[in-house]
């Protein structure tokens, strides 16, 4: 399991624990499929889904993707 630095500094003083805050419950309802977001199977689909629905920042964040690949053991 990797350490995630919650607390690095990504973008105009937001932290990669408020990317993951802001993506919660998105990231979580995408995993059930049961929204017009595409359903998230595997690592990759998490990846661009945090890209595309982060606020502000579209730019890939590691740390913001391992949380959540971690969280729900996807691989």
């Amino acid at each position: 399991m990797k350490k995630i630095d919650y607390n690095k500094h990504i973008w105009e003083g937001w932290l990669v624990q408020d990317f993951i805050n802001e993506l919660d419950e998105l990231v979580t309802i995408a995993l059930a499929g049961k929204s017009h977001f595409k359903t998230i199977q595997t690592k990759k689909d998490l990846k661009e889904f945090c890209m595309s629905n982060q606020p502000y920042y579209k730019k890939y964040i590691p740390e913001v993707v391992e949380h959540f690949a971690q969280k729900y053991n996807l691989k």
